[in-house]
């Protein structure tokens, strides 16, 4: 076994809103990991492409090519983005076919020179550890079932001494420095989990950070409590912040709770922007979706929101919301359970292309990512699986 695939199914559904259709779902954040990066772990290798014909033509940042089925060849190992395998490592034995997580086949191994055609369920079976996932909710759920292990494995590794000025709430040892820069007076609450803060992150003063807690490369904590959440890289964020996963370049720099959220890359919340993340009846939240509605059985749940999404100040989310792609909220506070991809201000006026890629090819550079004819490219096959 040479290459390492990630395969979506060809039609995630409703359940993976607001990201299907808009980026392969190795791309999300599993915990502190994207889901490829967790399968890469378990292999010890590389991923040589994503195959993903939902997302076709996706181009963002750092990440293998997307590649048709037919491109998939043996030796390889082509695993299912909607795994979660275990951070152990993966080595299929002599003769098997298939990998196994409670049954359910998560990953299968091509020949040298076999083709890849698809899942089946033929020839011998190995069992390995990990868990599956049925929607983009269950991200949330990962915050609190993989992230606290995520964070104290880094701190087995060496790092930069206490920040100056620091206050710490538990064991100094839970607060992880790759090369972040921390003024004085944060305050570390490391007694339920660790800290880590990658390399380029920076923490300004009047911040509370509380573990588990990772933030990626590049990305900026302004101040406010901010717990129990994987920020990706080159994000800005202020707190009121808890149980939020953020794909990477996202923005939320100002004061508003956000809770129990997925946001996807590029999303943008206007200052006092607010997710609600807890029904008044404490009953559990489901989705409102084009196809019906969708229980997660998670009692609290904000919102999901997809790709290029951006709200004005004091936009209002209800508990479940989904916001998907390239929507931009204005014009009222109170938002929708659901918003559809491109949705423009209130209405059921659509974002126009050229208004899209105009506003991409100023936000991008704001983050030293260029807006090649690659991206633009991209960008234009979202904006048209989503607006007829």
């Amino acid at each position: 076994m040479t290459r390492l695939f990630l395969v979506d199914p060809p039609e995630p559904g409703p359940a993976w809103a607001p990201f299907a259709g808009v980026r392969p779902l190795s791309e999300l954040r599993a915990g502190a990991w994207l889901l490829r990066e967790r399968w890469e772990a378990a292999i010890g290798r590389a991923a040589s492409g994503l195959v993903a014909a939902h997302a076709e033509g996706f181009c963002d940042v750092d990440h293998p090519p997307a590649v048709s089925a037919d491109q998939v060849t043996g030796p390889a190992l082509v695993a299912s983005a909607t795994c979660v395998p275990a951070r152990e490592p993966v080595r299929p034995g002599a003769g098997v076919r298939r990998l196994t997580v409670e049954d359910r086949t998560v990953a299968w191994v091509l020949a040298e020179g076999e083709r890849w055609h698809g899942p089946h369920e033929e020839g011998p079976a190995q069992a390995i550890g990990g868990r599956t996932l049925s929607g983009a909710w269950e991200l949330v759920d990962l915050l609190e079932t993989l992230l606290p292990a995520d964070c104290l494995e880094f701190t087995a590794a060496p790092a930069d001494p206490l920040p100056s000025g620091a206050v710490v709430l538990g064991d100094p040892g839970r607060v992880v420095c790759l090369g972040a820069a921390v003024e004085p007076g944060v305050v570390f609450d490391v007694r339920e989990g660790a800290v880590v803060l990658a390399e380029g992150a920076e923490v300004r003063a009047g911040a509370r950070l509380t573990g588990p807690l990772f933030v990626g490369p590049g990305t900026v904590l302004l101040g406010g409590r901010i717990g129990r959440s994987s920020l990706g890289p080159a994000c800005r964020v202020h707190g009121e912040v808890s149980d939020v996963v953020m794909t990477g370049y996202a923005n939320k720099s100002h004061d508003g709770f956000v809770g129990h959220s997925v946001l996807g890359a590029w999303v943008n919340l206007g200052a006092g922007t607010i997710t609600s993340n807890l029904k008044n009846t404490y009953g559990a939240v489901a989705l409102d979706l084009p196809g019906g509605r969708l229980e997660t059985g998670r009692q609290f749940l904000g919102s999901l929101i997809g790709d290029h999404a951006k709200t004005a100040i004091g936009t209002l989310f209800g508990t479940g919301t989904v916001v998907g792609a390239g929507a931009s909220l204005f014009g009222e506070r109170d938002v929708p359970r659901y918003v559809p991809p491109f949705a423009w201000g209130p209405g059921p006026e659509r974002m126009a292309l050229e208004g899209f890629l105009r506003m991409a090819g100023r936000v991008l550079p704001r983050r030293g990512v260029a807006f090649t004819p690659e991206r633009e490219r991209a960008l234009r096959a979202l904006h048209a699986r989503h607006v007829r």
